[in-house]
């Protein structure tokens, strides 16, 4: 028997058009879309992400505790300290396995982090 699968929309206009949730649940899984956020610079984006990854898990019946993994995705990888600044402060009790790589771009030039999660529910 399959697992339920539950799909969380956060109401872009970008889901429909590309064919994608934000997150999907399946039974104790939550994964979380790439994520991006405006603002002047990686941290505040970052900071940013994280707020809208951390909506879409509460929505799903999960939280940032029960992340246990996170990619980040950065068009400059000198940015790593900002970045890695803003998953500490979510993260820091925490503790998921995280990957962080440098990429050429994202979709839009003025983004310069991507931020995707997975959660798992163990209550």
């Amino acid at each position: 028997m399959t697992a339920h699968r539950r799909h969380i929309a956060s109401g872009s206009i970008w889901e429909e058009r590309v064919g994608y949730s934000r997150a999907v649940r399946v039974g104790n899984h939550v994964h979380v879309a790439g994520t991006t956020s405006d603002g002047p610079d990686a941290y505040v984006q970052a900071k940013g992400a994280i707020a809208k990854i951390e909506q879409a898990l509460e929505e799903a019946g999960a939280s940032l505790d029960d992340v246990v993994r996170t990619r980040l995705f950065v068009t400059d990888i000198a940015d790593w300290e900002l970045v890695g600044r803003a998953h500490a402060e979510a993260f820091a009790d925490v503790r998921p396995v995280t990957t962080m790589v440098e990429v050429s771009r994202l979709i839009a030039p003025d983004l310069y982090v991507e931020i995707e999660a997975d959660a798992y529910i163990d209550r």
